[in-house]
């Protein structure tokens, strides 16, 4: 008969709160965060983590995951022709656009309004 797991609890003399729980690591190097800090940091089935090395062995931490849009020729063609200040910038961008193989005249954008 296997033996029952125990959780050993370090509390914290100054806070009176628990500071470290000990857990097994798995097959494949899982690790089973207890609940309790699951909780209080928000871990959830499917959430990131960072696992990085630190002074005292590994600190595990949640991630956050930022969307990444990862732009056309003819949408960064599109930005650079907005974003044109003046007739001469216009100009200068309507070449790079010619070099990315596009035609400005074709790609939507807003022309810069002539200054007064």
């Amino acid at each position: 008969m296997k033996p029952k797991q125990r959780t050993v609890v370090r509390r914290d003399s100054r806070a009176g709160s628990p500071t470290s729980l000990t857990s097994k690591v798995g097959k494949r190097g899982t690790v089973v965060i207890p609940s309790r800090l699951r909780r209080r940091f928000g871990f959830e089935e499917g959430s990131l983590v960072i696992a990085e090395e630190a002074a005292e062995g590994v600190l595990i931490r949640p991630a956050a995951a930022v969307a990444l849009e990862i732009y056309s020729p003819e949408r960064r063609a599109e930005f650079l022709l907005s974003n044109a200040v003046d007739a001469r910038d216009y100009e200068r961008v309507a070449r790079l656009v010619r070099r990315m193989g596009l035609d400005p005249d074709v790609i939507p954008h807003r022309k810069p309004r002539p200054r007064p």
